[in-house]
């Protein structure tokens, strides 16, 4: 296996499914010979020409319609929006258009587009441009949401998403793309909606995904300090999601927190918490289901306040204890 970053391993699954297949193509702000707001494109136009990398203007509804419309026309396009943020500004494209259409179609026409967009904070770059808006996406029908945490699992599940003939939100958390870890150089793709467990545990399950993977397995480590066994799901994809991973960890250590960096109020965490309750699960909790995400204000500049808005390991380590 090679040790690559997190960003190489985005660069090299596109690269690779370009290669393969002659309707896969980019588009983007300043993707080209920019080689995009976080370098994830280097190189690329380079192989591929502007044919394949398009840089596009400053239009996100208006690109990201062509990009739709280049789908159902049987091409296979990558939308790189430069923030996350800017989701708001082709929100009805999102919701209302690429969803949809395989429905009012009758199943006639397929949009096989991923959406690719850098998501969260920890960079200063404030309120607009900081923002973790996955449970938005996870609520519309006909959307699949995918957060990978390391470069493996990104690696492999764009792969899949690329495939996959319906719209795919690939939203990767920006302190990621410089992060290490080893990928192998064979062919392989990871199924959507199949939850990875990262560490084992006895006393408590810790249920998370992207940037917040790392830091509950720290989390994990420092309790292991003080015989405390925590266990780390990293979900993947919350769309779809893979709830029977969640049940058996829960039936085993008796315990659950949700850690997710987007707001807590209203959060992914709660229609996780929603269908442990549902379950079977329930009947072995020894203590409530606790949530732990951003508090609800948005995201600050001053880097102090930025770090305190967001879950710490501080703050999990507190809860474990708590209701334990």
């Amino acid at each position: 296996m090679a040790e690559i970053t997190y960003a190489q391993a985005i660069n090299d699954a596109i690269s690779e499914e370009m290669r393969k297949d002659p309707e896969v193509f980019m588009m983007g702000e300043d993707i080209g010979e920019y080689c995009g707001a976080f370098g994830v494109s280097k190189g690329m136009i380079e192989e591929f020409g502007p044919e394949r990398i398009m840089d596009t203007p400053i239009a996100e509804q208006g690109f990201v319609g062509a990009a739709i419309g280049a789908a159902m026309a049987g091409m296979r396009p990558i939308v790189e929006l430069m923030f996350s943020d800017f989701l708001c500004v082709c929100y009805d494209e999102l919701v209302n258009e690429a969803p949809k259409l395989r429905f009012m179609f009758g199943g006639k026409v397929s949009v096989p587009m991923v959406m690719r967009t850098p998501s969260g904070s920890g960079t200063g770059a404030a309120a607009q441009h900081s923002q973790s808006l996955e449970a938005v996406l996870a609520h519309m029908p006909g959307l699949k949401v995918v957060i990978p945490s390391t470069p493996y699992d990104a690696k492999g599940l764009l792969k899949t998403a690329i495939r996959d003939n319906n719209p795919v939100m690939f939203l990767e958390q920006k302190q990621l793309y410089r992060t290490k870890g080893e990928v192998p150089e064979e062919e392989y793709t990871i199924p959507l909606g199949q939850a990875d467990v990262k560490r084992e545990g006895s006393d408590v399950t810790l249920v998370t995904y992207g940037k917040m993977v790392r830091m509950c397995l720290e989390t994990a480590e420092a309790l292991e300090k003080d015989g405390i066994s925590a266990e780390v799901i990293d979900l993947r994809s919350i769309v779809p999601l893979d709830i029977d991973t969640v049940i058996a960890s829960v039936k085993k250590t008796k315990h659950l927190i949700i850690v997710h960096e987007a707001v807590q109020f209203c959060g992914f965490g709660a229609e996780i918490a929603g269908q442990i309750a549902d379950s079977e699960a329930f009947y072995y909790l020894d203590a409530p289901i606790k949530r732990l995400g951003a508090m609800s204000v948005p995201i600050p500049f001053n880097p102090t306040l930025e770090r305190e808005v967001g879950p710490t390991k501080t703050k999990i380590i507190d809860i474990v204890k708590d209701i334990l």
